[in-house]
C-alpha cells in the first residue's frame, strides 16, 4: 500500500512571521520548505544598535539551518522568489549564490512573509545620502558612516565643515527613529567623549525631523512628551512639523507647515520615515486583483488568504485584512503582529489537515515600548503606561525574550550590561565594504593590460 503524500509547505521568508508559521509547522504532518535570500534570521528591532556600535551583526542574527537542524521534514533554500504560478501551485527560486538555474518548487500550501522595506517617497534618489537601518547591510554601513563623520570632524581645520561633519540628522519619530537619535547622542556624549584630541564628540548636534507635531505618534501624546523629554535630556533636537523635501551627500533640506524652507548642513543622514510593501506583494495583486494601497500592502480575507486562492497565505508588514464588512484594515508595522499572524497561519494550516475550519485572524495588542537610551525608554502596556528606568527594563526583557537562540540573548545580555556600566560599545569598526565580484574581475583584468600578460 502506497502512503500518501505529505502536504507540502512553502514558507517565503524567514522574517518574524515567516519563521514563526515555520517553526510552529515542524511538528505538522507536512514537508516544510522555507524559502529566504539571506541564511539567517535578523532580529529587526536591535539593527539600529549594530548601527551605532552597541551590538555586533552576529549577536542579532541567528542560521535558519541551526534553527531546524533538528527537524528532518524541514529544508531551508537560499534563494529569491523569480515568479508565482498559482494555477499549477507553483513557485519559481532562483538562487541567490552559486551559477544555479531558476527552479520550479511545488506546494499545497504556501505562505508569503515578504516584509516590507522602507520608503522613499518616490525619491529613491535619496537611498545613497540617506540610508535606513532596517536591513544588517545597511545598518553595518551606517556604523561606519556614522564613526567616519568623527573621524572626518578631526582632520578637518574648517569650522563649517566640522559643524556639518559633527551634525547629524534622523527622518522619522517613530521607534527606529527615535531610538536611533537617543543611540548617537550617547556614542557622541558617553562613549566618544574623551576619544578625540581637536574636537570635543559632546558638540555633536543630532536632530530627530518628523513631519507630525510629537514623536513616537502610536504612542499615547503623555509618552509621547516623555520621550521627547528624554530625548532633549539626551541632547536631540526634534524638529517636529518638518517634511523632508531635499537630502543629498551635503545635507539636508526640511520644509515647515508654512511652507518655509530650511537647509541644514549634515554629512550624516539616516532613514526612518515610511516603509513600503514587498515587491511580492505586487506580485501577487496582479494574479489575484486583490487590492493594493498606497504602501503597496495587499489586501487579504479575514484569515489571511488570497482572493480565490484559499491555499496561498500573505502575513506581515505587506498585508491588510479585511474585517467583517470586507474593509482592508491596516495593522501596526511591528514584530509582534507579523509573529501572530505566522503562528496563525500554521495554526490554520493543522486545523485544515484535520478539516476543520478555521477563524478569522485576531490581533492581541499587547503594547508597545519603544527605548531612548540609557536607562530611558517609554512603554506602552494598555494598562499601565511607563517611562524611564522602569520602561527600559521593560523593554530590556521583551527583546531578549523574543530573540532567537540561547547564545544570542546570552551574549546581548553581557553586552548591554557592559555598555550600562561603562558607557562604552566593543563594536566601533569602520568595515571597508567588498567591492563586488564584477569589480574584483575588472580590477584584476585592468592590472593583467598594465602588467602585459
Amino acid at each position: 500500500m502506497v502512503s500518501p503524500k505529505p502536504h507540502r509547505v512553502i514558507v517565503v521568508g524567514g522574517g518574524f512571521g515567516g519563521l514563526q508559521a515555520a517553526t510552529h509547522l515542524t511538528t505538522a504532518p507536512v514537508e516544510l520548505t522555507l524559502v529566504d535570500r539571506r541564511n539567517f534570521h535578523l532580529f529587526q528591532p536591535l539593527t539600529y544598535q549594530v548601527a551605532t556600535g552597541a551590538l555586533s551583526p552576529g549577536e542579532v542574527c541567528y542560521p535558519l539551518r541551526a534553527i531546524f537542524r533538528r527537524h528532518q521534514n524541514v529544508r531551508v533554500v537560499l534563494g529569491e522568489v523569480a515568479g508565482f504560478d498559482l494555477d499549477r501551485r507553483r513557485l519559481d527560486v532562483r538562487p541567490v549564490v552559486g551559477e544555479g538555474v531558476t527552479r520550479s518548487l511545488e506546494y499545497d500550501t504556501l505562505i508569503v512573509a515578504g516584509g516590507s522595506h522602507y520608503s522613499y517617497f518616490g525619491h529613491d534618489e535619496w537611498r545613497d545620502a540617506a540610508p535606513e537601518v532596517k536591513s544588517l547591510e545597511s545598518a553595518v554601513a551606517v556604523r561606519a558612516r556614522l564613526l567616519a563623520a568623527f573621524e572626518a570632524a578631526e582632520l578637518d581645520d574648517d569650522e563649517a565643515r566640522r559643524r556639518a561633519w559633527l551634525t547629524f540628522v534622523v527622518v522619522g519619530a517613530g521607534p527606529t527613529g527615535v531610538e536611533m537619535a537617543g543611540q548617537i547622542a550617547e556614542l557622541a556624549r558617553d562613549t566618544l567623549r574623551r576619544d578625540f584630541r581637536s574636537i570635543d564628540p559632546r558638540h555633536a548636534r543630532v536632530l530627530l525631523v518628523e513631519a507630525a507635531d510629537r514623536v513616537l505618534t502610536a504612542f499615547p501624546p503623555s509618552l509621547s512628551r516623555r520621550a521627547a523629554l528624554q530625548l532633549e535630556h539626551l541632547g536631540v533636537t526634534p524638529a517636529l512639523e518638518r517634511t523632508v523635501v531635499g537630502v543629498d551627500e551635503q545635507g539636508v533640506t526640511v520644509a515647515a507647515a508654512g511652507g518655509e524652507q530650511e537647509r541644514i548642513e549634515a554629512r550624516t543622514v539616516i532613514w526612518a520615515a515610511g516603509v513600503t510593501a514587498s515587491e511580492l506583494a505586487r506580485r501577487l495583486a496582479e494574479l489575484t486583483g486583490a487590492e493594493l494601497d498606497r504602501a503597496g500592502r495587499i489586501a487579504v480575507e479575514p484569515d489571511l488568504t488570497l482572493p480565490g486562492h484559499p491555499e496561498v497565505l500573505a502575513l506581515g508588514d505587506m498585508v491588510r485584512i479585511r474585517d467583517a464588512r470586507g474593509e482592508p484594515q491596516v495593522l501596526p508595522g511591528v514584530a509582534p503582529v507579523a509573529m501572530q499572524q505566522g503562528r496563525y497561519a500554521a495554526a490554520l494550516v493543522r486545523a485544515r489537515l484535520r478539516d476543520r475550519p478555521g477563524r478569522p485572524f485576531r490581533y492581541r495588542d499587547k503594547g508597545n515600548v519603544a527605548t531612548i537610551g540609557r536607562a530611558r525608554a517609554v512603554a506602552d502596556l494598555h494598562v499601565l503606561r511607563l517611562s524611564g528606568f522602569p520602561a527600559w527594563i521593560t523593554w530590556l526583557v521583551v527583546h531578549l525574550f523574543y530573540l532567537v537562540g540561547f547564545q544570542n540573548r546570552l551574549l546581548v545580555l553581557i553586552s548591554w550590561a557592559f555598555s550600562f556600566v561603562t558607557r562604552g560599545r566593543g563594536e566601533r569598526l569602520i568595515a571597508p565594504e567588498p567591492a563586488p565580484a564584477e569589480a574584483r574581475r575588472e580590477a584584476r583584468c585592468a592590472g593583467r593590460a598594465r602588467s602585459g600578460s
